[in-house]
C-alpha cells in the first residue's frame, strides 16, 4: 500500500492553491483512512446555479465536484496528483439551495490506473448523483 504523505492541512493547502476549487468554494471536510474515504464540501453560491433563481446546482458544477473528490482521494493517499483518465456522473435528482457534500472512496490503487467511487449528498442527506473516476497513478 502507498504511504500517504498528505494530512488534512496539506490536501487544504493543494486544495486552496487552484483558483477553480476557490471559485467552487470547495473545503475538505474530514478522511477516514478505514474505509479510504474522503468527505468534500462545494458551498452553495448563486454564481454557479443553473439558471438564474432556481436555487439549483448546474450539472457540470456538480460534475466537477466529483472529479475534484476522486482526484483528491487519491492525492491524499498516493501524495501526488493524478491526472484524470475518465469519469462518469449520473445525475438522480437536483440539489437546491444546499451545498455539496461528497464522499469520495478509494477502490482500487493500482500501478498505473486508481478507482474512486464517488457519492453526492445534500446537507439534509439526500443522494443527488453518483460518480466513478479513473485516474493515472504512476508517479511522475
Amino acid at each position: 500500500m502507498p504511504n500517504k504523505p498528505l494530512d488534512l492541512e496539506a490536501l487544504a493547502t493543494a486544495l486552496d492553491s487552484s483558483p477553480f476549487h476557490q471559485l467552487l468554494g470547495l473545503s475538505i471536510e474530514s478522511l477516514d483512512d478505514a474505509t479510504q474515504t474522503l468527505v468534500m464540501r462545494l458551498r452553495y453560491d448563486d454564481k454557479i446555479s443553473r439558471a438564474e433563481g432556481t436555487g439549483q446546482h448546474h450539472g457540470g458544477v456538480i460534475a466537477s465536484l466529483i472529479d475534484i473528490a476522486g482526484d483528491f482521494a487519491l492525492i491524499w493517499q498516493l501524495g501526488h496528483g493524478v491526472p484524470t483518465i475518465n469519469f462518469r456522473t449520473d445525475y438522480l435528482r437536483p440539489g437546491i439551495n444546499t451545498d455539496l457534500i461528497a464522499h469520495a472512496q478509494v477502490r482500487k490503487i493500482g500501478r498505473t490506473v486508481s478507482v474512486c467511487d464517488i457519492d453526492v449528498f445534500s446537507e439534509e442527506g439526500k443522494l443527488l448523483a453518483i460518480g466513478r473516476g479513473t485516474y493515472a497513478t504512476a508517479a511522475g
